[in-house]
């Protein structure tokens, strides 16, 4: 296992709360980082970089001792024209946790290391976990099947084993988790951290909207549809919302390429909504500090009944 003093200071579950688009905003984090898991959102849930920089001081300013790190989301990727304004606003900020999507650059790894930050790596597959890796990235998530918003198509422990065998990193375990239960398998499994975005999108601090969060108690596994039609890359949505914007789940076309940072994207994702399978385990719209203490009771009784069980 390997979590670092910083970001395992006041730290009361081994869980990131996924940095959503339109969806993790200062709030969700504030809730986040105090109730004791890491929060984190993206920096393009800001118009610009000036606004980016606007919540960070707000972070900075609100987030007392007593709370957990917090983290932020950069995209890198040529199709993200804020990529080198954010990341100054970044290095500035020294934001504890930098979360990297869509590419692996030495050059953004080295400057939030340069003053202690760690990078974590969303990978979808081994090949791109071994690029990452090579690149002196700190952590991996592990964005497996099932996952909310772009997600892989591997099986966690296929893909959690395959990692370890080269990587001593720390690893975050992404893919269906909702409830405590679903963390203490995730640490068994050898992961160091529960990545959860769908379980957090339903809570009262989130920037989902009510229709938005009341979909996800209403749907199931089988209402979640895997396509590259929205972003053009695979990514995990909610049949409803496709349905209510004129689009059939069924006869989707595939989207050509990527426009990270458009107006375009925004209005893309505004309008369908992404979630992953474990949106089966969402029954209700809590505020973040209950949603922790629910998760943190049930992880203590999932570890008591594995050790007490016969069988452990």
């Amino acid at each position: 296992m390997a979590i670092s003093q910083r970001l395992a200071k006041n730290l009361k579950l081994p869980v990131i709360s996924a940095p959503m688009f339109l969806v993790s905003g200062p709030e969700l984090v504030i809730a986040a980082c105090r109730a004791g898991v890491i929060g984190t959102f993206p920096s393009l849930n800001q118009r610009s970089t000036a606004g980016y920089a606007e919540w960070l001081d707000r972070l900075d300013s609100e987030l007392g001792p007593d709370a957990a790190a917090y983290g932020v989301n950069l995209i890198v990727h040529k199709t993200n024209p804020r990529l080198a304004a954010d990341l100054a606003e970044t290095v500035k900020h020294e934001v504890p946790l930098v979360i990297t999507s869509l590419g692996a650059v030495r050059e953004v790894i080295e400057e939030v290391q340069s003053y202690g930050g760690e990078v974590f790596h969303d990978v979808t597959t081994l090949k791109h976990a071994r690029k990452a890796a090579e690149q002196g990235v700190d952590g991996l998530i592990l964005v497996c099947a099932g996952a909310g918003g772009h997600a892989g198509d591997r099986n966690p422990f296929a893909l959690m084993h395959e990692v370890r065998e080269f990587f001593d990193g720390t690893i975050i375990l992404s893919g269906c988790l909702s409830t405590g239960r679903d963390i203490a398998a995730a640490r068994m499994m050898g992961a160091d951290f529960a990545y959860m975005g769908t379980r957090f999108i339903n809570t009262v601090e989130s920037m989902a909207s009510p229709e938005y969060r009341q979909m996800i108690v209403e749907s199931g596994s089988a209402d979640i549809v895997y396509t590259p039609a929205i972003s053009g890359i695979p990514a995990n949505f909610l049949a409803p919302s496709l349905v209510a914007c004129g689009l059939d789940p069924k006869n989707l076309a595939e989207k050509q390429g990527v426009d990270f940072g458009t107006e375009h994207e925004a209005k893309a994702w505004k309008d369908v909504w992404s979630a992953g399978q474990g949106a089966t385990a969402v029954t209700d719209i809590v505020p973040v500090a209950e949603l922790v203490a629910r998760l943190q009771k049930q992880m203590s009784e999932a570890r008591d009944q594995f050790f007490t069980s016969e069988l452990a």
